[in-house]
């Protein structure tokens, strides 16, 4: 009988994660019967999501959600063959029991040069979610401005590399040098680290004096109320995140857009990468393609150990990591 390590959500956090919140289990896992297969974790994603779905998607004493590349060790299912990989939902766990039904099998296409865990980054959710906010809700056009935050991240990297891949300029800001520096390495227009700026409103206008025609948001919170007054008339925003927010213990408060919305008739939509779930297999096949003719990079930062998946997770909310942040078991 295999044995699961797993991590559960001691209890829902309150303000910023603590170590005290998570509590390391061992669970028996059952003996597969028709169409189940038994998988191994190889790589587990920390992602910002985790921190606000906690709350409205878990009780206390549930596995950490989350996605993983893992590897089909037993099957009873003709789908899913011995030593296939795939992309899971099975969470912050080390051996699952699936179905099947939650189970995306990697590309089998997939190249040998080509990581594995970047099927949970950038040939993953990550950009799938960085593809379509710019061409389902920004529908962006060459010649056109993007700004986009937290632009180092797992998302934000990919949106910056694909806006310049369709002939767009792009603003990025992060929060440190070494994300900058990373992010002229991409290409991107311009960068500046939003914690060192003497003015936000100023770094922006300097950025591009003519304004923005899209805006990709992953931050919230005072820097949304900064950018948005400074968006081109009819311009788009894609609302993907709202990290600044996720561990207030507070609600924040304004100011509010609704003037500058009006006047310049903004369309602000925030989206979820699942609705376009229909054409996920061929854009991971283009966005595929980018990577293998050297047009899109993709950084990692590499957590080893299953037993630092709280410190990886926490180390990515306070902005530790530049690129995707994986744990690899």
């Amino acid at each position: 009988m295999t044995q699961a390590k797993t991590w559960v959500l001691k209890q829902h956090f309150e303000g910023f994660p603590k170590n005290t919140d998570f509590e390391l289990k061992l669970e028996k896992l059952s003996e597969l019967r028709d169409g189940e297969v038994l998988l191994e974790a190889l790589f587990l994603s920390v992602d910002p999501y985790m921190r606000p779905y906690s709350r409205v998607r878990m009780q206390a004493g549930d596995v950490m959600i989350g996605t993983q590349v893992a590897k089909v060790i037993q099957s009873n299912n003709p789908s899913f063959p011995v030593g296939c990989h795939v992309v899971g939902r099975g969470g912050w766990r080390t051996h699952t029991v699936s179905d099947g039904s939650d189970l995306i099998k990697v590309l089998d296409d997939w190249p040998q040069d080509v990581p594995l865990s970047h099927a949970i980054g950038a040939i993953g959710m990550p950009g799938l979610t960085a593809l379509y906010g710019l061409e389902e809700v920004c529908a962006i056009k060459p010649g056109e401005t993007l700004l986009v935050n937290a632009a180092a991240g797992a998302v934000g990297s990919v949106v910056g590399q694909i806006a310049k891949l369709k002939g767009c300029k792009v603003v990025g800001s992060a929060g440190s040098d070494n994300k900058v520096a990373y992010l002229k390495e991409l290409g991107f227009d311009q960068a500046f680290n939003y914690k060192t700026v003497p003015s936000l409103e100023e770094a922006l206008k300097k950025a591009s004096p003519e304004g923005y025609d899209c805006y990709f948001e992953n931050v919230g919170g005072p820097f949304s109320s900064v950018a948005i007054p400074q968006m081109k008339a009819f311009g788009r925003i894609a609302v993907c995140g709202g990290i600044s927010m996720y561990n207030d213990t507070t609600p924040q408060t304004g100011p509010y857009p609704h003037m500058h919305m009006i006047s310049k008739q903004l369309k602000m939509e925030g989206f979820l990468v699942s609705r376009w779930e229909n054409k996920n297999e061929e854009s991971l096949k283009r966005m595929l393609t980018w990577m293998q003719e050297g047009k899109l990079k993709c950084k990692e930062h590499v957590t080893v150990g299953f037993e630092n998946m709280p410190a990886a997770f926490m180390g990515m909310l306070q902005g530790e990591n530049i690129g995707k942040a994986i744990v690899k078991v």
